[in-house]
C-alpha cells in the first residue's frame, strides 16, 4: 500500500519558498553585478572631466578667443533675428559685437560704494571686538583697501 504523504499549506509555502531564495538570489548577484557602477550614468547624466578617463578629456581650443567671439556673434544674430521678426529694428551686430570685445580694463571692487561701505562697517565692528579683547584697533581705511585687495584677487 503507498503511503500518502499529506503537507499543509503552511508547510507548502516554506518548501516553496526555500526552494526560490537560492535561485533568486543567484539572478540578483548574477543581474545586478554591475548596477551599482551605472547609478548616475543615464542619458541625462551630466559628466564631468574628472568622471572621463584621461585620454577622453577635450584638449583646450588653440584659440579661445575666437571661439568665444563666434559664440557672442551667435547670440547677437540670434537677438537681432529675434527683433526682425517682431518687427522692431534689427541690432547692428558688427558694431555690438566690437563694443563687447574691445578690451577696456575690468571695474574694480573700490568702485563699488555699496560694497566700500559694507566692507567698512564690517571693519568697524572687528575694531569694536578687539578692543573688547584688549587688541589694538585695526587703521580703517587700510583694512578696508586690504580686504578690497583680497576679494579682487580671489577671481584670479
Amino acid at each position: 500500500m503507498p503511503v500518502a504523504i499529506s503537507l499543509s499549506t503552511g508547510e507548502a509555502i516554506l518548501i516553496i519558498v526555500l526552494a526560490a531564495l537560492p535561485i533568486a538570489l543567484a539572478t540578483f548577484v548574477l543581474g545586478a553585478g554591475n548596477a551599482l557602477s551605472q547609478i548616475g550614468k543615464g542619458p541625462f547624466a551630466v559628466e564631468f572631466d574628472s568622471d572621463l578617463p584621461p585620454r577622453i578629456i577635450d584638449e583646450e581650443p588653440s584659440e579661445p578667443s575666437q571661439a568665444r567671439e563666434d559664440e557672442i556673434r551667435q547670440m547677437l544674430e540670434a537677438k537681432a533675428y529675434r527683433q526682425h521678426v517682431r518687427g522692431e529694428t534689427p541690432l547692428d551686430v558688427e558694431a555690438e559685437l566690437g563694443k563687447l570685445l574691445e578690451d577696456r580694463p575690468a571695474p574694480t571692487l573700490s568702485s563699488d560704494r555699496q560694497l566700500v561701505e559694507e566692507v567698512r562697517q564690517l571693519v568697524v565692528a572687528r575694531n569694536e571686538r578687539r578692543v573688547r579683547q584688549g587688541k589694538e584697533p585695526l587703521e580703517v581705511d587700510a583694512e578696508v583697501e586690504r580686504q578690497l585687495r583680497e576679494l579682487e584677487s580671489l577671481g584670479q
